[in-house]
């Protein structure tokens, strides 16, 4: 049974790299991102409004992460989310978690080519949703998301193009 999840930072290539797999691998593919933004959507926020509203009201992450932690458990899946890697760990679920990291800059530029923007504007939303979501899972689950410990492999992906990324991420599921 093979089951991935995959963590990091927003514009950091998780998206990417984990349709790139999917494709490769054949296996499910959750983004738990595409719920968050529908949640939002659904209470009438955008993103940086959402994320303060989840501050004060714990149950969101909360039914968030039930979803994942039981996709994850069902197994033969790539998660993709921000604390996917976390849940499995946690949760003692066998899993390669993988964590994908990049510079604050290049991160930036990858959002604005898929979403367009202003780069300091840009920047300042990221920056902003990254507080958020450090406040919250310190606040709900005592997870310092800046620790990549429990990670079984944490990629730079600021100089690597998705392909190398998933070349690197399959030569280390089949060891």
């Amino acid at each position: 049974m093979t089951t991935i999840t995959i963590s990091g930072l927003p514009g950091s290539g998780k998206s990417t790299v984990a349709e790139l797999l999917q494709r490769k691998l054949g296996l499910e593919y959750i983004y738990s991102g595409k719920i968050f933004r529908e949640m939002a959507i659904k209470y009438n926020m955008n993103l940086d409004e959402f994320g303060r509203f989840c501050e004060k009201n714990k149950e969101i992450d909360e039914k968030l992460d039930e979803y994942q932690l039981s996709i994850i458990k069902k197994g033969n899946v790539i998660v993709e989310g921000r604390i996917s890697g976390w849940l499995a760990h946690r949760n003692n679920i066998p899993s390669m978690k993988i964590f994908l990291q990049a510079d604050l800059d290049t991160r930036v530029k990858r959002i604005i080519n898929r979403e367009t923007g202003d780069f300091e504007k840009r920047k300042g939303e990221i920056l902003e949703r990254e507080r958020s979501e450090e406040i919250r899972y310190k606040k709900y689950y005592e997870i310092n998301l800046n620790d990549t410990s429990i990670y079984d492999l944490v990629i730079d992906t600021s100089d690597k193009n998705p392909k190398e990324i998933v070349n690197i991420i399959l030569n280390n599921l089949n060891r």
